[in-house]
């Protein structure tokens, strides 16, 4: 099987704002393969990383990408979310990076059923831990809960069409597969290939993702909690790739940001989210939803 090499996104402007010659430890808290930490050990030789994840098939391959520095690098198999509860020295972080992004290694694994573009099962599970996949909930769930899902996750027009659809054609026989999947998407939403236009299916998809996995869930809590169990002038870097994620990033920094609180924690180091530039996506066509905001404690 033919796999696009994974290429860390925005990695020079993720560097730059994280600070990474600072010398301290870097929270990755979702580390993929290991990119962006990779860059962080291999420029600043008194850093080290503390990484975690919730695909175990990734921190294997993490494991052996990071060899070379393997006296400054702890991974941790868990979601980021129970990272303020595990008993780390807090005390000693300088910067955060969580990348909310699929890896090429995730998305090119025809078995992970995460992209529509190859031919697999319905699974979409980031923690094989999970008893939930895709298939269940497009076989199980009401046509109302699924409409729901596609509107609110994937922001579809036809969400609630394509629910019926679904709920009409899965008491024939269960949907079970990504292709079975994409031939409803297209007749319904009367795909046609268009430049510029996204295909449905992308949303489809998306949406699924984000409800087996829970994806939008506790993410402003923990971007919460993490700030303020870390020290003065650590930096927290976030990666989105989807207005959903982004709204709920900006909306916390601006929060924590805010001179209504008690007395605001951070300083925002980015006004406006940034993006790659045109030869960042043209190199890796995946980065181009991409978006980072940076944030420092005070």
């Amino acid at each position: 099987m033919s796999q696009q090499a994974h290429i860390p996104v925005l990695l020079e402007e993720v560097l730059s704002l994280l600070d990474t010659q600072r010398e301290g430890v870097y929270l990755d808290c979702t580390i993929g393969l290991g990119g962006h930490s990779s860059e962080i050990l291999r420029r600043s030789k008194n850093a080290q990383v503390i990484g975690f994840d919730i695909d175990e098939k990734a921190l294997m391959k993490t494991k052996e990408n990071l060899k070379p520095f393997a006296d400054r690098v702890t991974l941790y198999h868990s979601d980021f979310r129970y990272i303020p509860e595990l008993k780390i020295d807090f005390s000693s972080i300088r910067g955060i990076l969580l990348d909310l992004g699929l890896s090429s290694f995730q998305l090119d694994d025809a078995q992970r059923g995460f992209s529509y573009q190859k031919k697999g099962p319905l699974d979409m599970r980031m923690d094989l831990r999970n008893k939930t996949t895709a298939a269940k909930i497009i076989n199980k769930s009401s046509e109302n809960k699924l409409a729901q899902i596609f509107r609110e996750y994937g922001e579809l027009r036809q969400a609630k069409i394509l629910a019926k659809e679904i709920y009409s054609r899965r008491k024939k026989e269960e949907i079970n597969t990504t292709s079975q999947l994409l031939k409803i998407t297209e007749e319904i939403c009367r795909w046609r290939p268009q430049k510029g236009k996204t295909h449905p299916a992308a949303r489809v998809f998306q949406a699924l993702r984000i409800e087996v996995n829970q994806e939008l869930k506790d993410l402003d809590a923990f971007l919460e909690k993490i700030v303020k169990l870390t020290p003065k002038n650590t930096r927290t870097a976030v990666i989105s790739f989807h207005s959903l994620e982004d709204r709920i990033i900006k909306q916390t920094m601006k929060k924590l940001a805010s001179s209504k609180q008690e007395r605001p924690f951070i300083t925002i180091l980015t006004k406006k989210p940034i993006t790659p530039a045109k030869k960042e996506i043209e190199a890796n066509f995946r980065a181009r939803s991409a978006k980072l905001r940076v944030s420092r404690n005070i």
